[in-house]
């Protein structure tokens, strides 16, 4: 039996800073934008670009995370899903809007001396489902043991 696909991986950079709200539930949701650009040339040999926004939404502690750490121009990697809802609006109108269900996010931006340190840095958010591939690190790979405390 074949299994279906819906993912989407983008890497690009934040168009305003994320925003941030609670369901009725309590559960932490913050939604963002991504611009992502690509370059090339025509027939020609002009040089044309394009950019396109994809509209980003997380949920519970990666929604907090990426409240916490992101802002507007950080440059991101996002995994998820494409969902479309729809809506009526109070004339009738029906609208869409599609946006990519985030299940994964690592910041690119390289940390500035402020926020760095060797003890206590996180590595990047990954959804707990999710599972390292070979060559890749888990979580436990940057464990520090007390034989690893240099004093």
């Amino acid at each position: 039996m074949a299994k279906d696909l819906n993912k989407v991986m983008i890497i690009g950079r934040l168009g305003k800073d994320p925003e941030m709200r609670y369901t009725p539930g309590g559960s932490p949701v913050t939604t963002f934008s991504v611009a992502t650009g690509r370059q090339w040339k025509d027939g020609s040999g002009e040089v044309h670009e394009e950019t396109e926004w994809f509209n980003v939404v997380t949920w519970n502690k990666l929604a907090e995370i990426c409240h916490e750490h992101l802002r507007k121009s950080s440059r991101v990697y996002i995994e998820g899903r494409l969902q479309t809802r729809h809506w009526e609006d109070q004339n009738g109108v029906t609208h869409y809007r599609t946006e990519v269900v985030a299940s994964d996010m690592i910041m690119l931006d390289s940390r500035g001396p402020r926020e760095s340190s060797h003890y206590g840095d996180e590595p990047p958010y990954h959804h707990p489902d999710h599972r390292p591939q070979r060559g890749q690190q888990s979580k436990d790979d940057f464990a520090i043991g007390d034989e690893d405390i240099p004093f």
